[in-house]
């Protein structure tokens, strides 16, 4: 089972795995710890990741990015329509009002949904970890901002499914953080806990919660967010003040350059992070646009000026988790602070001034996520043993059902409303609760977001609608019970989990009027347990009179010996029925069953291409190799060991095939390679031949030589431990030594009078066959083993002594003192015997 903690952050992934001796971070094939998170589709194939990084700059409509801005979101989103003149990609609402992201792709137009996008970038993700472990990756617990909606939610969870993953968690960061940053903890107290803040200062968002440790603990207090507060907005402030630069000095319009924005935005962002060391930084592109050089400058105090509007906004998820988590400023004892975007300096200097301490960065700002994906992984993995340590996270938004008709009946009996809130803000999760409905037929539950200010604009409070049923009471005209299990899952989402159907009937059951002393004891005697339905549940273990027996059959067990049996008479038991009803789930916006087939189906396509394409640049690779180092090897080590002629016809091919790899062969199928290779194999291979040969033959005689000298003085040696072997063996054996010691002189007789340019005559594979012939037939003999000595004879028994008259043997010889007579012995131990008729068998 596979131990994998995924960070699918807005602009990088990061892989975590766990180990025997802790968690890794899993470096990608260029050796990197991130990996960028971006698709590219080109006209053969699609780049996922670094190699997508790469063709940005020279395929930026078709290099799509930030698509964790796009997940589960509607196209007339306010946020997303801001987000817009950020990509540089086309992006247009789809028929459902969703987002349909559009590239060419193999020289047509494809759309494509954010969903399948996310799920490409998860299944590098995958061959990545699988790379790294060596084996197949299934399970993983996946790190969300807490600020998802429902939609969102279940948009990660399909994008997983069409990547061939199971996620067994979908995890909030910020929680993750917390676990990474707690779990090695050794000095919690027992009793007061120890109160921590975190803030995430993401790529594109912001995330601060409150946790509380204790010793194996950790509770989520409260959360807060700003959905548009990260390090890219800052670097926004900067690309517009140079793009108004630029226009102004060089006359140059790079909002209309999709290129120059990509470069200008990466330059951007550079220069922020040198500003984070530094109090001043240049910044200097070449051929920004229209073959122009830019030029710019920066000083700390200027960017923080025109960054004010954006600093200002820090405060705010500070302060409302703080107000959230009804604590202190006192109370909090250390402040963490990661993400790519809290290195500003200015963001320190505004957190430490509301928590009133300054911020720690004991945690890696960028693999903390990760890392605490991948030890909940491991907690929930029954392959890993994990140090005891709860994790109670809470949902940052309120849920509420709202039903038609009647209002269910809580467990308490006390009625709610028609629109009542189930799970508070704040919850924890995951969390179950029970609801009693009286219907008397089909009937729907809709779950609803109970305060939708925190979410983002135009969301649908509405979250799902639940059908129960269909399904009819057995008494007509009457309501049914039905106890229906809401739940907040692990993944934050809100489901049905069962709908059950309780009724009670009566049954025809025998009871004992009356007993005398004498039944009831037989009663004891003969039944020994208790009767089959005290198993059962509580609610189905009801009577509906006094007594002990329900059916009266251990009255009857044993009739014969009564002389009076008791009367009985028919008496009504009550029994409770349990039908489960069937429950319909109706996701408003969410991936039907059928789309997600049809999404693993062209995900599957998708990879298939890419691995055919993948394969024939290798053997597009693999023919441009074998000309290169065909050509060398032909003026250098083949050299002696290859004709005029054969020189001629080998380096025309390599010509020939050198200008058909940058001509016609640039784009071809996997099959043409192969054969083009095979084609330059057929003239170059047996000169190759020749030449490992000549390497290969010389140890090969010698070993030849040395297993004929060795059995040839094994044979002649006149050694005790080869004596018992035959000489007509032993002449055998020196009889097929000289035979291959003559074979292999003239062989060699004729290689030598051959150049080395020539095919050879002799050959190594020649020569270790006929070694082992030699071992084959000469070892058996040499080897024999002696045979063992021969049985001495049986020594002749002597007769037996005659006894004396009083039973003494004569056998003994006599020690010259007068011993008293033997006492009779047993056979068995020489112990003596009892008599027989003092045994008993009992």
């Amino acid at each position: 089972m596979s131990v994998v903690g995924l960070d699918v952050g807005n602009e990088n992934c990061i892989v975590g795995v766990a180990r025997q001796r802790g968690i890794d971070v899993v470096l990608n094939d260029e050796s990197k710890r991130e990996t960028p998170a971006m698709v590219s589709f080109g006209e053969k194939q699609r780049f996922i990741g670094t190699a997508a990084a790469a063709s940005a700059t020279m395929n930026p409509k078709n290099t799509l990015s930030q698509i964790k801005r796009l997940i589960g979101r509607k196209f007339q989103d306010p946020e997303v329509q801001r987000d817009l003149h950020l990509f540089p990609f086309s992006v247009t609402e789809s028929s459902d009002g969703g987002i349909s992201i559009n590239v060419m792709y193999l020289n047509e137009p494809r759309s494509f949904t954010p969903t399948q996008i996310l799920a490409m970038v998860l299944s590098n993700l995958k061959v990545i970890a699988e790379k790294n472990l060596g084996t197949s990756v299934v399970d993983c617990v996946i790190g969300i901002p807490v600020f998802f909606t429902e939609l969102q939610r279940r948009a990660y969870l399909d994008a997983a499914t069409i990547a061939g993953l199971h996620p067994l968690r979908l995890m909030h960061e910020t929680t993750a953080t917390a676990l990474a940053y707690g779990i090695y903890k050794t000095d919690l107290p027992d009793t007061d806990p120890v109160n921590v803040v975190f803030v995430d200062v993401g790529h594109a968002s912001m995330q601060v919660c409150v946790a509380a440790f204790k010793k194996g603990q950790l509770k989520i207090l409260a959360h807060s967010f700003d959905r548009c507060l990260g390090g890219r907005d800052f670097d926004e402030v900067l690309f517009n003040h140079f793009a108004e630069k630029f226009k102004d000095e060089y006359k140059i319009d790079v909002k209309s350059n999709a290129r120059a924005c990509l470069r200008l935005r990466a330059g951007c962002e550079k220069l922020k992070k040198m500003l984070s060391a530094n109090a001043e930084a240049p910044l200097n592109i070449e051929c920004l646009m229209d073959e122009k050089d830019v030029r710019g400058f920066m000083k700390r105090d200027e960017f923080e000026v025109l960054s004010a509007s954006i600093l200002e906004r820090v405060r705010g998820p500070c302060e409302r988790a703080l107000a959230e988590s009804k604590l202190t400023v006192d109370k909090i004892s250390a402040v963490e602070v990661v993400g790519s975007g809290s290195r500003v300096p200015a963001v320190m200097k505004i957190l430490a001034a509301v928590f009133g301490k300054e911020p720690g960065r004991t945690l890696n700002a960028s693999e903390c996520i990760a890392r605490g994906c991948a030890l909940q992984c491991a907690m929930l993995s029954p392959t890993f043993r994990v140090r005891e340590f709860e994790v109670q996270d809470s949902f940052p938004f309120p849920i509420a059902l709202s039903w038609k008709g009647s209002a269910p009946e809580s467990d308490t009996g006390d009625e709610t409303s028609s629109n009542s809130i189930v799970f508070v803000k704040g919850n924890p999760v995951p969390c179950t609760k029970m609801l009693t409905f009286f219907r008397s037929g089909t009937f729907t539950i809709d779950a609803l977001y109970a305060d939708t200010t925190e979410l983002p604009a135009g969301t649908n409070p509405k979250i799902s609608t639940f059908q129960i049923g269909p399904f009819s009471p057995s008494k007509p005209n009457e309501k049914g019970k039905l106890k229906v299990k809401i739940r907040l899952n692990l993944h934050g989402i809100v489901s049905v989990e069962s709908s059950t159907l309780i009724e009670e009937e009566e049954v025809d059951a025998p009871k004992v009027k009356e007993a005398t002393q004498e039944v009831k004891e037989i009663n004891m005697e003969t039944d020994g347990e208790k009767p089959a339905d005290a198993k059962m549940d509580d609610a189905d273990n009801q009577q509906t009179d006094g007594t002990g027996a329900e059916n009266g059959a251990a009255a009857d067990e044993k009739p014969s010996k009564m002389e009076t049996e008791p009367k009985q008479e028919v008496a009504k038991k009550k029994k409770t029925k349990r039908t489960e009803v069937p429950v319909h789930e109706m996701v408003p916006g969410g991936l039907l069953s059928p789309d997600l087939q049809k999404a693993q189906e062209k995900e599957f396509e998708m990879a298939l291409q890419d691995r055919v394409m993948e394969e024939t640049k290798d053997k597009k690779n693999a023919v441009e190799a074998y000309v290169y180092d065909m050509r060398n090897k032909l003026s250098e080590k083949l050299a002696e060991y290859v004709t005029e002629h054969e020189r001629e016809e080998l380096s025309a091919k390599l010509q020939q095939t050198e200008d058909w790899l940058y001509e016609d062969g640039e784009d071809e199928i996997k099959s043409v390679y192969v054969a083009k290779l095979a084609e330059l194999k057929k003239l170059g291979d047996p000169i190759v031949e020749r030449q490992k040969e000549v390497e290969a033959r010389v140890p090969a005689m010698m070993e030849l030589m040395d297993r004929v000298n060795n059995l040839r003085n094994a044979a002649q040696s006149k050694e005790a431990k080869y004596d018992h072997i035959a000489p007509e063996d032993k002449a055998k054996v020196l009889t097929e030594c000289a035979k291959a010691e003559d074979w292999l002189k003239e062989k060699k007789q004729l290689q030598d009078a051959l150049p080395k340019a020539s095919n050879p005559v002799l050959l190594s594979a020649d020569i270790k066959k006929k070694t082992e012939v030699l071992d084959r037939f000469c070892k058996p003999i040499m080897t024999k083993p002696r045979p063992p000595p021969p049985k001495a004879a049986p020594p002749q028994p002597e007769s037996k002594p005659a006894e004396s008259k009083d039973g003494a043997s004569n056998g003994f010889s006599s020690s010259g003192n007068d011993a008293p007579p033997s006492e009779p012995m047993d056979t068995d131990n020489g112990a003596p015997g009892p008599e027989p008729d003092t045994m008993q068998t009992e």
